[in-house]
């Protein structure tokens, strides 16, 4: 039977400039889906997008290829990932005077 997961990483969270979000320990699942839900979205210009990081220890990080696009107005966006090392996270950065408010959820499963 596989198994499932769905961790919010990020809850009502203001991006502004650069951002991380919370890194997640993964190495259990086989792959992933984030999930970006843009409750407020101000000046945030289309084709700008979240890095997809991945780590093998949750200190020491490298992009991991996957581009999450982020709204430019309230809404949701995913990405799929899979061959991931044991941990993930998201970073990005947003231009000046850009701010969004977020919930990021990571589903997971094996």
């Amino acid at each position: 039977m596989r198994q499932s997961a769905t961790a919010t990483v990020e809850l009502n969270t203001e991006w502004r400039g650069k951002f991380t979000a919370e890194p997640f320990e993964v190495a259990w699942a086989s792959e992933a889906i984030y999930f970006i839900r843009a409750l407020e979205s101000e000046g945030v210009p289309g084709g700008v997008n979240a890095r997809v990081q991945i780590s093998p220890d949750g200190t020491h990080w490298c992009d991991e290829g996957t581009h999450v696009p982020l709204p430019a107005a309230p809404g949701i966006t995913y990405a799929r990932i899979t061959h991931f090392g044991g941990w993930l996270r998201l970073v990005g950065e947003l231009p000046n005077g850009a701010h969004l408010k977020v919930i990021v959820h990571l589903v997971l499963k094996s």
